[in-house]
């Protein structure tokens, strides 16, 4: 019994039910239909999985989707808003009355379709059995992020290029006479990834103090002699996989502070990645990374490195497992992100960020890219 089929049993449901459009990553990865309108998936308990759709996507998702196909008419929506004009109540109606009496939903349900659906049958929240089974990549997932993280290194090569050519005029980097700026490498990244099927948003692209500043994406010129954190996590838009790499460059010569940090942050990324196996809680390879840093004079507090060590990625760019204080044990298939960090206003921030799979025998790094600080 698989594990959501397992958690309808305990639960004492007759069926799991979702309801979103495929930007839901627990919608795409049971269904495989991509649409930007919600739909209806349900399983019963002992049965198959079944989606509930319009009937001009029935044609698209009978290709799609493994899951049974019915349409709302065949689901009596068109009879059900005769009586009940209320579009909630009236969806409410039609799930009821196709997954039965009590129903378990995901965490993240429709609160207000929730809310209706307690109209006619009793709602039991699940404890995220969809998320849980995501973590535990196949070989196709696999291979679909492995293909991601070889765009993404183009495209973040393309950026580091743009660095490493331009020229330093009174400290601001230039290229072909005018001020190269987080823009440029955006944009450069960006196209490059859109002609290869693949698209990011909120690309990180911060220079000088902004790299103190984990998440700032930067903007405006950029600076010789300081860090620039390059931070790339672009989705494959046919397979909606994600990759993720960050690196840290810096055009000119850094500061003794930037250079030691740095050397400090390359050792604890390789010690992290050293520790990778299943069965080993993700919070102790983040610990080993605190401990490390602290005996090298760095905090881990609101200074130094102040986030989670890694992250999960799949159909999300963040999801399980955790690399951090609340990281369970590590399982064959989990593909992870190793990030270490370290940040002080005044000096700057430097990051370096690798992605690739939990393996029998330990870490199946995807990320073939080069560490190198100065440019």
């Amino acid at each position: 019994m698989d594990p959501l089929s397992e958690a309808i049993r305990k639960s004492g449901a007759d069926a799991y039910v979702m309801y979103a459009n495929s930007r839901d990553a627990d919608m795409r990865y049971m269904t495989k239909f991509v649409t930007s309108d919600p739909f209806v998936f349900f399983r019963k308990a002992g049965g198959r999985d079944t989606i509930i759709i319009s009937q001009m996507e029935i044609g698209r998702a009978s290709r799609e989707s493994p899951a049974a196909l019915m349409t709302r008419a065949e689901a009596h929506l068109p009879e059900i808003l005769k009586k009940e004009k209320d579009p909630l109540r009236a969806t409410a109606k039609m799930i009821a009355g196709q997954a039965g009496k009590k129903i378990l939903v995901p965490p993240q349900f429709p609160v207000g379709l929730a809310r209706a659906l307690e109209n006619y049958c009793t709602v039991i929240v699940d404890a995220g059995t969809v998320l849980s089974m995501r973590a535990e990549k196949s070989r196709a997932e696999i291979a679909a992020m492995r293909r991601v993280q070889k765009v993404t290194e183009t495209a973040l090569g393309l950026g580091v290029e743009l660095i490493r050519k331009s020229t330093v005029k009174k400290g601001i980097l230039y290229r072909k006479g005018k001020p190269l700026t987080s823009e440029d490498i955006r944009f450069a990244m960006h196209t490059h990834l859109l002609s290869c099927g693949c698209a990011a948003v909120d690309t990180i692209v911060a220079c000088g103090e902004d790299t103190a500043i984990p998440h700032a994406t930067g903007t405006g010129p950029l600076n010789a002699d300081e860090p620039i954190i390059i931070d790339l996590f672009p989705v494959e838009e046919a397979s909606g996989y994600y990759a993720d790499m960050t690196r840290t460059v810096v055009r000119g010569e850094p500061s003794t502070e930037i250079r030691e940090m740095y050397d400090a942050l390359c050792a604890a990324k390789h010690l992290a990645t050293s520790m990778i196996r299943p069965g080993v809680p993700g919070a102790e390879v983040y610990q080993a990374v605190v401990d490390y840093f602290k005996d090298h004079g760095y905090e881990s507090d609101t200074r130094g490195f102040t986030h989670n060590l890694g992250h999960g990625v799949g159909l999300q760019v963040h999801e399980l497992p955790t690399v951090g204080p609340a990281g369970k044990e590590l399982r064959a298939g989990n593909v992870i992100t190793i990030e270490p960090g370290l940040y002080y206003p005044g000096t700057g921030g430097v990051r370096l960020e690798d992605i690739g799979a939990v393996t029998a025998t330990g870490f199946s790094n995807f990320t073939h890219f080069s560490e190198e600080l100065v440019l």
